[in-house]
């Protein structure tokens, strides 16, 4: 019966000492957040299971305007690593990320990092100033192919120990996305010019257009000013009449009864949701920076071609 009993306790002790090491372990893991889900997406697969990852902004929510949750608060303070998009995304409108950083006490290029340095910017239409620069970085392969080398590299910096997991993944992720773009380009070059013009809610495709060889028009240009007023509309519908644009498109992140008005008055079927400024949810179409830009690339060739 004594055998048996310290049978139990030794048994019961391993497992608290097992359960404690694991805590520790996972304690020890690099505390990362990010902003979005887009940014959040490319760094999990570059750091995969090393690292404890919170995104801020939910997925399918706009990062332009957006007011932190005490978690998201939380969770900034107590970070060693922080991926931020910049180019006047989460610093543009009410820059609620500025604000937040600075209550987090946290040092640029030394907590927090824009994982677009080195993206050459476009600006929004007919400005070349501080604060009018278009975000959408992202939207050109290329640029996303930046992003994932910024974090990678500063994933190195903070925890040296996994250089090397992190360097492989990046190297593997990379060649995934170069072999998207380049397919990508091959299929764009097909389309007849009178067809290419993406034609969106807001004007987040400039990236994208120039990548691409793609002319875009919008309703509004940029989420943090009036979207879709009558003026926007009736704008919009006379340039439309003056095109043979054979589909319109619709971003997941937006209101969809502007670009419904323009349809209607232009006779121009919407041809498919498209993703900007978010992912889907786990699960769908588009739940990851590679599969949402595959779908864009997809359905905007195949929409164009009709």
């Amino acid at each position: 019966m004594k055998s048996l009993r310290f049978f139990i306790t030794s048994l019961i002790l391993l497992l608290f000492l097992s359960a404690c090491q694991s805590s520790t372990s996972s304690s020890k893991k690099l505390k990362v957040v990010t902003t979005n889900s887009i940014i959040a997406d490319m760094t999990k697969q570059i750091a995969g299971n090393q690292i404890d990852l919170h995104s801020i902004v939910p997925v399918g929510k706009d990062p332009h305007e957006y007011e932190p949750l005490p978690n998201d608060v939380k969770k900034t303070s107590q970070a060693d690593l922080i991926f931020y998009n910049g180019i006047n995304l989460e610093t543009g409108g009410n820059a609620w990320f500025t604000k937040l950083i600075k209550n987090a006490g946290k040092v640029k290029d030394k907590d927090y990092f824009a994982v677009s340095d080195g993206v050459k910017i476009i600006y929004l239409e007919g400005k070349n100033e501080s604060g009018k620069e278009d975000p959408h970085a992202w939207l050109n392969l290329e640029n996303g192919m930046i992003y994932a080398q910024n974090i990678e590299k500063q994933l190195s910096k903070k925890d040296p120990k996994n250089q090397a997991f992190y360097a492989k993944n990046l190297k593997n992720y990379l060649n995934k996305l170069e072999q998207l773009d380049q397919e990508a380009k091959a299929k764009f070059a097909r389309i007849p010019d009178q067809k290419k013009l993406i034609v969106t809610s807001e004007g987040c495709f400039k990236y994208f257009s120039k990548a691409y060889q793609i002319p875009s028009a919008y309703i509004w240009e940029i989420n943090t000013e009036e979207e879709g007023t009558p003026d926007q509309i009736k704008n919009l519908v006379t340039h439309l009449r003056k095109t043979q644009v054979p589909r319109l498109f619709v971003e997941s992140s937006v209101d969809d009864r502007p670009m419904k008005t323009v349809s209607k008055d232009t006779h121009i079927p919407i041809f498919s949701q498209i993703f900007t400024d978010s992912i889907a949810e786990k699960g769908q179409d588009g739940d990851s920076y590679y599969s949402m830009m595959k779908w864009n690339l997809d359905k905007i060739a195949e929409g164009l071609t009709k």
